[in-house]
């Protein structure tokens, strides 16, 4: 008679369990219902905590309404450029970014503009002085277009080879994904000559997918903002 083991099962079906493992976990799983998701997937951002979680498609449009009063938002995929942007003498100083660039966004749990700027430690959060952030405003009255939480204004302050400074409406993880990719090159104060390539790289992206909105689009004035491609 074939070998038993102490709990009375014969030895050569428990070496045939053993043998057999599960297949392994390839690729990225939805971080809500655990099914496998491409590496090109999107993503939905938790309000309270601004954390970013990847999904599937059909998880994706269960929060799609930003109406909806809900902990999660699907981050849409939109992609705006403001032409009339501008910031006046000292603007950018005021704001108190240590750094050329910083993305900004209405945060509702906060019930305020917050602002971040990239560095060696990743995403850095900036104490954004609220009387100078509501001067851009004033003066960009088109930048009300975003929306809160999942949508950034992403600014690039003026330099020595860019005598303005330029702003663009991006989903707010592009931004997180651009601050991961900086941190990985990032070198001294500024960043290193490979930290502004890659950023040049990225806003030529950004550049090529942006449809313009223009100032004399009102915002904050209670009328409609027209949005190519967005929500009217």
């Amino acid at each position: 008679m074939a070998g038993t083991s102490a709990n009375g099962l014969p030895v050569a079906l428990l070496r045939k369990i053993s043998s057999v493992r599960p297949a392994p976990v390839v690729g990225e799983r939805c971080e809500m219902c655990g099914e496998p998701i491409p590496d090109e997937h999107q993503h939905v951002v938790d309000i309270e905590s601004h954390a970013m979680m990847c999904t599937c498609r059909p998880c994706y449009l269960l929060f799609t309404d930003s109406t909806a009063h809900l902990r999660y938002r699907s981050v849409p995929d939109r992609y705006l450029s403001f032409p009339d942007f501008e910031l006046g003498p000292g603007q950018w100083d005021e704001l108190e970014i240590p750094v050329g660039l910083a993305f900004f966004f209405r945060s509702s749990k906060l019930d305020r503009t917050v602002a971040f700027y990239p560095g060696p430690a990743g995403a850095t959060e900036s104490e954004l002085p609220l009387n100078a952030w509501d001067a851009v405003l004033a003066r960009n009255p088109a930048l009300s277009a975003a929306a809160p939480d999942t949508e950034a204004l992403l600014i690039r302050g003026p330099g020595p080879d860019r005598p303005r400074a330029d702003c663009h409406l991006v989903p707010v993880d592009a931004c997180y994904e651009l601050v991961g990719h900086l941190r990985r090159v990032w070198r001294g104060f500024d960043g290193g000559q490979e930290a502004r390539e890659q950023l040049a790289g990225f806003f030529e992206r950004v550049g090529s997918r942006s449809k313009p909105l223009r100032e004399d689009n009102r915002g904050r004035d209670g009328n409609r903002v027209s949005v190519p491609g967005g929500p009217q």
